[in-house]
């Protein structure tokens, strides 16, 4: 049986913000253009994430689409929406912008070779489905590829063992069970949260404490706008004027030019706000110098030392000894965290348990684009070409990888921007590329070694000159065996990005 090509213009991988964008505006421009996702529908990451207490940690209105097609009809009923919420917008989203007519959903992209002669990419999924197509978009997201540790005597377990985003889709009964999470990132202290309250017995194993800030949940109501049209215009301007994507940035002064009473009246209002105010809008030096670093992390040991019972308990969430740099592993937001740990039913630390949930995170940023067999100029592996580590020019192409741009991937903002702001700039740069090289007549587009190698060391610099190089995380590639150590994210913030890439455009 002869499996039909499908020609197009553009290839889209992925159907989180990243891609749904791109389908909308190209097919606005004219392109024939699909958009392909292994999943069964929309929604990214939160497709996968259904884990109990799975939520986004960015307030709305900045986690959404800025078009005003979009929020004027749909009304968000938390500040932080749970997974489940952010599956029916995107499903809206899809309604509203006709996304499904080209959509293949439970298609997994396994081959992307170029063809040199044609300037095309030629695409293969798992099912056999075959597409040729001039460029090819990859939004394979910053946290696809699960990370499940090798453990020695792992397979003996004879319970429920569960990795949070391969969540069974027939929720377990949970209720009266011992439970074990393995794991204090964001996932880990989302679980935490909620399993605790239904567990008869419940261990948190850490490693490495987590300065979790307070979330602040807020309720709305579904039938009412619980934000003005005004607002919403504010939100939108000021995201790409925002460090973070936000609309709050630094605060323009430096630690310990206030004197200790202001200064903790400054900490008090971030802290009163809830949101990661206390992380981006702190003062401007606590990423880049140790002692400022030690004040903000005082002043949030005192926060957390006073919601929690006993001494033992206290120093192991909150240690004594700062532990590492505030800020520079992935800020968590909590919502009753360590008031958990006053639960007699609740553990942190050979125990026998009926669920064990593996919240060991992800080989995030690089791993998601590793898994497809993509193949540029004269065969050369996007994977083998990134295993001395990551090499992009603006962090959306690669040298040898003609008319492939990828999104919130390596070496751009990603995991310090919300995935809307991220997909509407990076979105809109393809969008003019794509426009350039049609008015222009050309064939193809990559970035060259020179560029990689400045934009590389751009990205290098800028991080030496924090202190996220002291701290192992996964912002460094320090929790996977063997990968470089290197910063994996663009610290310049949304508005020097955004600048970088409309300057690339026009010149």
């Amino acid at each position: 049986m002869t499996v039909k090509t499908t020609v197009l213009d553009a290839l889209i991988v992925g159907g989180g913000f990243g891609g749904v964008y791109q389908l909308k505006r190209l097919r606005e421009e004219g392109y024939n253009v699909k958009l392909v996702d292994m999943a069964s529908d929309y929604a990214g990451v939160w497709f996968w994430n259904r884990y109990p207490g799975a939520r986004v940690d960015s307030t709305i209105p900045h986690y959404e689409f800025s078009d005003p097609e979009l929020w004027r009809d749909w009304n968000w009923t938390q500040r932080f929406p749970g997974s489940a919420e952010l599956r029916e917008y995107f499903s809206y989203v899809a309604e509203k912008w006709d996304l499904r007519k080209d959509t293949f959903f439970n298609t997994y992209i396994s081959k992307a070779v170029w063809n040199e002669e044609a300037n095309r990419w030629k695409i293969e999924s798992k099912d056999g489905k075959k597409f040729v197509a001039r460029y090819l978009f990859l939004n394979t997201g910053f946290a696809a590829k699960r990370r499940t540790p090798n453990w020695k005597g792992i397979g003996k377990f004879g319970g429920l063992w569960i990795h949070p985003s391969y969540w069974p889709a027939k929720e377990p009964d949970l209720k009266g069970k011992k439970i074990a999470v393995i794991g204090t990132g964001s996932t880990g202290v989302q679980l935490a949260q909620e399993l605790s309250q239904v567990a008869s017995e419940f261990v948190l194993f850490q490693r490495t404490p987590n300065m979790a800030l307070p979330m602040k949940q807020i309720e709305y109501s579904r039938n009412d706008k619980s934000i003005s049209e005004e607002r919403y215009n504010e939100v939108f301007k000021g995201r790409h004027a925002s460090f973070g994507g936000f609309d709050f940035n630094f605060y323009p002064r430096d630690t310990f030019s206030d004197d200790p009473e202001t200064r903790r009246a400054v900490y008090e209002e971030l802290w009163s706000h809830g949101d990661f105010k206390f992380w981006l809008a702190n003062y401007q030096d606590m990423i880049f110098r140790e002692d400022a670093n030690a004040e903000a992390y005082k002043f949030w040991k005192s926060k957390v030392r006073s919601r929690v019972k006993g001494p033992r308990c206290q120093e192991i969430l909150a240690p004594e000894k700062q532990p590492y740099s505030f800020g520079c592993k992935r800020i968590s937001l909590e919502n009753g965290f360590y008031e958990i740990f006053n639960q007699s039913s609740v553990s942190l630390v050979d125990w026998e348990f009926d669920v064990v949930v593996c919240a060991t995170g992800f080989d995030a940023i690089t791993g998601g684009l590793k898994d497809i067999n993509i193949q540029g100029v004269s065969g050369v592996k996007l994977a083998d070409k990134s295993e001395t580590g990551a090499k992009t020019y603006l962090g959306m192409a690669v040298a040898g990888f003609p008319n492939m741009f990828f999104t919130y991937g390596p070496q751009a903002p990603t995991a310090l921007c919300n995935g809307p702001t991220c997909a509407e700039s990076q979105g809109e740069f393809i969008v003019k590329v794509m426009k350039y090289m049609s008015t222009h007549g050309r064939q193809k587009i990559e970035a060259c070694e020179a560029a990689e190698t400045e934009w590389k060391a751009k990205v290098r610099d800028i991080a030496n000159a924090s202190l996220l190089p002291n701290t192992k995380s996964w912002y460094m590639g320090d929790n996977i065996p063997g990968k470089p150590r290197e910063c994996l994210i663009y610290l310049g913030g949304i508005p020097t990005y955004t600048k970088t890439l409309k300057d690339c455009t026009e010149n």
